[in-house]
């Protein structure tokens, strides 16, 4: 139902930008969220936002990384600047209703690899 794209690799200080598209419509209601696992890691929240459109940023990649998604569109984006080497992950997106009707919907991952 989502599927993620955009990974790549990258030297540190470059910027990539990753994409989520909804195959079909999302639960109204349903806040987006990236994720991220490194190798041997677990898998840790990157970024949400609502469906209002109140984001959130994890304090590792702030001022660096911002959200945004376009819910006409059903799709969702990471703007990740500056990129640092421990910033390199497999990156998931998520659409997560938690009101009644709930769901959750993983997208497969992205791979990003910044190594110089």
């Amino acid at each position: 139902q989502l599927q993620a794209s955009g990974g790549g690799l990258v030297h540190p200080g470059e910027s990539l930008r990753l994409s989520c598209a909804a195959i079909g419509s999302l639960p109204g209601a349903s806040t987006m969220s990236w994720y991220r696992q490194a190798p041997g890691k677990q898998r840790e929240l990157v970024a949400s936002i609502t469906s209002g459109g109140t984001s959130y940023v994890v304090e590792a990649v702030e001022g660096r990384f911002s959200i945004s998604r376009n819910n006409r569109m059903n799709t969702m984006w990471l703007q990740m600047n500056n990129l640092k080497p421990d910033d390199t992950a497999v990156y998931y997106c998520r659409s997560r209703r938690t009101v009644t009707p709930t769901s959750d919907y993983w997208g497969q991952g992205t791979q990003v690899t910044v190594s110089s």
